[in-house]
């Protein structure tokens, strides 16, 4: 059997004392590959894991939009198999992840919003609401933070482009941005990615982040798959998941590689990363981060 590793994040600025998540995650993961099975189904299995976790913002973990009521998920896959699959705003799926890897199936790459959503039930994933009581704690909470600053510019913003069915004064009257993912190598020296969001609060409906992106917020290619986790605003003009991937082409060691990244944000944005390559497993964030890093 070849040389196997797999890592897993539970997200930038998540609390570390929930990393037993990320190690159960990330020894699914592991199974997934000493049982001969691809990188793919690997981070699929790691993933599917952080969603079902509920203490994880994504999948039944994920947080609530501004109104109260609805769940915007994203989910994307990549290995150098050729697969590639994602998803955009898809509600009511208990495993975003599995569905993205769906997607790739298609004849298309990224489905969004209410086709993302209909393109599940057709392919046989049931309904399921993600409205676990951490979302609705963290909702109430957030709803407290905007009445308490009315006037600064993020509450300006929203009440502005407001973009929900209900007036703003009914629903304003935590903020959340955390990813999960796993990237791995299998023993026939193929790499995989896979992520997964519950979005971002606060946000405007339909908002999409970095973990749908291809080179955003995922990639994964002949040297190693890396997936990043933080403010997707910020981290969609960097590409930062190909930018970091096209050093590793260069010969940058994935270490120095990652903390690169890290560093080309000022300390008070939140990102992190992982990330394999040939050689070794890593991980890398100016936030908290719970990982596991499985190296054979």
């Amino acid at each position: 059997m070849g040389t196997i590793r797999i890592a897993v994040h539970g997200g930038a600025g998540n609390d570390k004392r929930n990393e037993d998540g990320c190690k159960k995650a990330g020894h699914a993961g592991e199974h997934v590959l000493r049982s001969g099975h691809t990188s793919l189904d690997a981070v699929i299995a790691a993933v599917v894991a952080l969603e079902d976790d509920g203490r994880f913002n994504a999948g039944s973990g994920s947080v609530m939009c501004l109104d109260g009521a609805t769940v915007e998920m994203d989910a994307a896959v990549m290995d150098t198999r050729g697969a590639l699959g994602a998803v955009a705003c898809i509600e009511d799926v208990k495993n975003p992840v599995r569905v993205a890897r769906a997607v790739a199936t298609t004849p298309h790459r990224l489905l969004a919003g209410r086709g993302a959503t209909a393109f599940a039930r057709r392919a046989g994933f049931a309904e399921h609401k993600a409205h676990s009581p951490i979302a609705a704690r963290q909702h109430e909470q957030l709803i407290k933070d905007l009445r308490k600053r009315p006037d600064d510019t993020e509450a300006t913003a929203m009440r502005r482009f407001w973009n929900y069915e209900m007036d703003w004064s009914q629903a304003v009257d935590r903020y959340a941005c955390d990813t999960v993912g796993a990237v791995a190598l299998d023993a026939d020296g193929h790499f995989a990615v896979a992520t997964s969001t519950g979005g971002s609060a606060p946000s405007l409906l339909g908002r999409v982040g970095d973990t749908p992106l291809i080179g955003c917020g995922y990639y994964a290619g002949p040297q190693g798959a890396i997936a990043v986790t933080g403010i997707g605003e910020h981290i969609i003009p960097h590409l930062l998941a190909r930018t970091v991937y096209g050093w590793l082409e260069t010969g940058t060691p994935l270490t120095q590689a990652l903390d690169r990244a890290v560093n080309l944000f000022p300390a008070h944005i939140d990102v992190g990363l992982i990330g394999v390559d040939k050689t070794t497993a890593a991980a890398s964030s100016n936030r908290e981060m719970p990982v596991d890093l499985i190296h054979e």
